[in-house]
């Protein structure tokens, strides 16, 4: 695969993914805006990287959607950031969903690891 393409598939299973990747780390505690950047870029080892573009509509239609809840606190350095936690719907939602991200990644991997091959 060229690197146009591969990159371009990148971002098609990050687009699919994006809301249970962001549940995912709102589960420990609440976090704010660059620091999911941050973590996800270290969890995935640097395979994921949100842009502002992708994670803010997704922060968006996730708070929308009742499945975190966000507020906005002061920081350290005194200016305030918008902190967001999951909420019991969201909880709910992405247990849902990491079974179904279960049951679609052992039906990609019978298809295309079929066994004795």
């Amino acid at each position: 695969m060229i690197d146009g393409a591969r990159d371009l598939y990148r971002r098609e299973l990050l687009k699919g993914s994006t809301e249970t990747l962001l549940l995912s780390l709102l589960c420990g505690e609440p976090k704010y805006g660059y620091q999911l950047v941050k973590e996800i870029e270290q969890r995935s080892s640097g395979y994921f990287r949100f842009k502002e573009g992708t994670l803010y509509p997704a922060l968006h239609r996730l708070e929308r959607d009742g499945m975190i809840a966000g507020t906005w606190l002061p920081s350290q350095t005194g200016q305030n950031r918008r902190y967001y936690e999951i909420t019991a719907k969201g909880k709910t939602s992405l247990a849902s969903m990491l079974e179904e991200w279960k049951l679609f990644t052992n039906a990609v991997n019978l298809v295309a690891q079929p066994e004795g091959h």
